[in-house]
C-alpha cells in the first residue's frame, strides 16, 4: 500500500470558506512524525476502551504495540476494527488525524526485526526490542505487534481555514 494514493474529498460543511483538502502525502508526513498516537478498540461487552501508545508508521500502515495480556490485545482477539488518532490538543491551532482499519497481528521475525530499529530509531535505545517468537520480548514477557493500514483516515485543520479531509483507500 505504500504506493497508494487514496481518493481525497474536502467536506465544505465543516471548513472555512475557501479551504482545501489536504493532500494525502502532507497528512503521510503528519503520521510518521507523530510521537503519540490515541488507540480505540471495542471490549468484548461492546464498550469502547481508548489508550495512548507509541507508534510507527512503515510499509503503508501504523504500526503499535500491547503486552499479550493488555486490554488492548484482549479487545483486539475479539475485534480487530481499531481507530487511531493523532494531532494537536488545541482548538484553533494545529492539525489532527484519524485513521480506520483493522489491526492485523505481525507475526514474521524479520519484519519484526525491521520494526523494532523502527521503533529504536524514532523513539530512542530505551525503545531497543528483542524479538523472537513472533513477538517484540521485553521484561513483562511477550509483546503483540499490530499493524493497521488505513481503510479510511480524515485530517481536521483547525485554526484558519479550518478544514475536513477524507482520504479513502478502498
Amino acid at each position: 500500500m505504500s504506493g497508494t494514493q487514496p481518493q481525497t474529498d474536502l467536506d465544505p460543511r465543516y471548513g472555512s470558506p475557501g479551504a482545501t483538502a489536504t493532500p494525502w502525502p502532507e497528512a503521510l508526513a503528519r503520521l510518521k512524525a507523530a510521537e503519540l498516537y490515541w488507540l480505540s478498540t471495542v471490549r468484548p461487552d461492546g464498550r469502547p476502551h481508548v489508550t495512548p501508545l507509541l507508534g510507527v508508521w512503515q510499509d503503508g500502515a501504523l504500526h503499535f504495540t500491547t503486552g499479550a495480556r493488555e486490554r488492548k490485545a484482549l479487545n483486539l482477539a475479539g475485534n480487530p476494527h481499531v481507530v487511531l488518532t493523532t494531532g494537536t490538543n488545541t482548538w484553533a491551532k494545529g492539525y489532527d488525524l484519524v485513521v480506520e482499519g483493522e489491526a492485523v497481528r505481525v507475526t514474521d521475525d524479520a519484519r519484526l526485526r525491521d520494526l523494532a530499529k523502527a521503533w529504536e530509531e524514532k523513539y530512542g535505545a530505551e525503545w531497543h526490542f528483542d524479538v523472537s517468537k513472533g513477538a517484540f520480548q521485553g521484561q513483562e514477557g511477550p509483546s503483540f505487534v499490530f499493524t493497521v493500514a488505513p481503510r479510511t483516515a480524515f485530517g481536521f485543520g483547525k485554526g484558519e481555514p479550518f478544514s475536513q479531509t477524507r482520504w479513502r483507500f478502498q
